[in-house]
């Protein structure tokens, strides 16, 4: 498990400074990136700017709840994983959990066990969603654990904003990215129509014709290809 979260980002939700503080160097040691937010607002703010692949997050917060943060995210986002904590056994906040599709419901405290637990659990949907392996024709594929593309076994290299951008539509290959996604996860300062052009120019150029969409006035798309290995 602590192998596959090198290659992921974990969102830790807490109001509670000293709770969320010993989470997060926790999750530091066994996770790519772990962001923090201190209440719903903040935490949908880093959702929406660097989308990450698993969010952690207490229920009882100051301006938004967990439960309405996570029913905001999942009504956009089909692919985080969301685990929620409380202190409290609530009936209707399990049901909610069931609704929202939470990978877990968590009764404080908050324990490693219990954390590795949850984030077990997240692999395993995080794999059965075939996010590692995806198919871009009879011989080629791109590796979002590796991320790296294997075109007739051998490995393509790619330039660091290559791999962000393919990574970014590979983890919401399901839908259309947006240009304000690929911003954000890509140019902190901004992106231009010649930049985005010439980055998409150079991946189709790695990849099978016609895997990478460009969606009029929306962004991009990855096309999989369906027939099975």
């Amino acid at each position: 498990m602590k192998d596959l979260l090198k290659n992921f980002t974990i969102l830790y939700v807490e109001d509670e400074d000293m709770v969320r503080k010993g989470a997060v160097e926790y999750l530091s040691r066994i996770a790519k990136d772990v962001l923090e937010a201190s209440n719903g607002k903040e935490a949908i703010t880093m959702w929406k700017k660097y989308k990450p692949d698993i969010i952690i997050s207490d229920i009882n917060m100051p301006k938004l709840n967990g439960i309405d943060m996570a029913s905001y995210i999942r009504s956009q986002d089909k692919d985080v994983q969301i685990i929620i904590a409380t202190a409290y056994s609530d009936t209707d906040y399990l049901l909610k959990a069931v609704e929202l599709q939470l990978v877990k419901y968590i009764i404080k405290p908050i324990t490693k066990d219990k954390l590795t637990d949850a984030l077990n659990m997240s692999m395993q949907l995080i794999e059965d969603k075939s996010k590692f392996n995806l198919a871009l024709s009879t011989n080629c594929f791109y590796n979002a654990y590796e991320k790296v593309i294997i075109a007739d076994e051998k490995e393509i290299k790619l330039t660091k904003n290559e791999t962000l951008f393919l990574d970014l539509l590979a983890h919401h290959h399901t839908r259309v990215v947006s240009y304000d996604e690929i911003e954000n996860a890509i140019w902190s300062e901004g992106m231009s129509q010649d930049a985005i052009r010439s980055l998409v120019r150079g991946i189709r150029k790695k990849v099978p014709k016609d895997s990478v969409e460009n969606v009029s006035g929306s962004g991009y798309k990855l096309h999989i290809y369906t027939t099975k290995f």
